[in-house]
């Protein structure tokens, strides 16, 4: 009976923290649409996807204990994210302007640290998780480089639901604007680690709860 209700719990959790994880962070490929802020967003917004994919993909990872859970994970969300993201394109934004954050080859890193470390949960916490921290803004702005010119194109395709305080008055140049990527992946792998240890922890109380 345990075997079966670890299993049943397995099944259903990956796919519902999958799915809940990219629902929560779908909206990241929208930096294109604060136009003046986009660098600031997109470093803020690379954050919250390292939360998902750390805690998540770390998560379910140590509840298999196989190397590749991680990697599955980052593919529902992957899907996920194109089937929303799809939506976008049947509404009339330009195919050309449909980023969606690339989640698998960081949750591919995890998944090495895991193994190569042989199953060592610590290791898989500090290593993978400066990995993912690392990784996913380098990703994502790969990602991003194939889009059209952010700024023509969020001026042409504005977007309606962008609330009043939210509208650039004018540009805004900092820090963070300066390099997103370096400031995303700094930042990243600091907190990363915290999100993976994070996950393990969520891990262990679940075992507990089932048992």
């Amino acid at each position: 009976l345990m075997v079966w209700l670890t299993r049943c719990t397995h099944y259903l959790f990956i796919v519902v923290v999958a799915v809940n994880s990219t629902l929560l962070t779908i909206n990241t490929g929208d930096y294109i649409f604060y136009t003046d802020w986009a660098w600031t967003s997109y470093t803020v917004f690379s954050i919250g996807n390292i939360l998902m994919i750390s805690v998540g993909a770390t998560y379910y990872l140590l509840f298999t204990g196989v190397p590749g859970t991680a990697t599955y994970y980052g593919l529902i969300m992957q899907v996920y994210t194109w089937v929303a993201k799809g939506a976008w394109f049947a509404l009339g934004y330009p195919y050309d302007f449909i980023v969606t954050p690339m989640w698998i080859p960081s949750c591919m890193l995890l998944d090495l640290a895991y193994w190569a470390s042989k199953k060592n949960k610590h290791s898989l916490i500090l290593f993978g998780g400066v990995l993912v921290g690392m990784s996913f803004p380098l990703f994502n702005m790969v990602n991003l480089l194939t889009v059209a010119d952010p700024l023509e194109t969020a001026l042409k395709y504005p977007r309606p639901t962008l609330p009043p305080y939210m509208v650039p008055i004018e540009p805004q140049v900092g820090k963070f604007y300066n390099s997103p990527v370096a400031l995303g992946a700094g930042t990243g792998a600091v907190l990363a680690v915290t999100f993976t240890a994070l996950g393990a922890k969520l891990n262990t109380w679940t075992y507990r709860w089932m048992a």
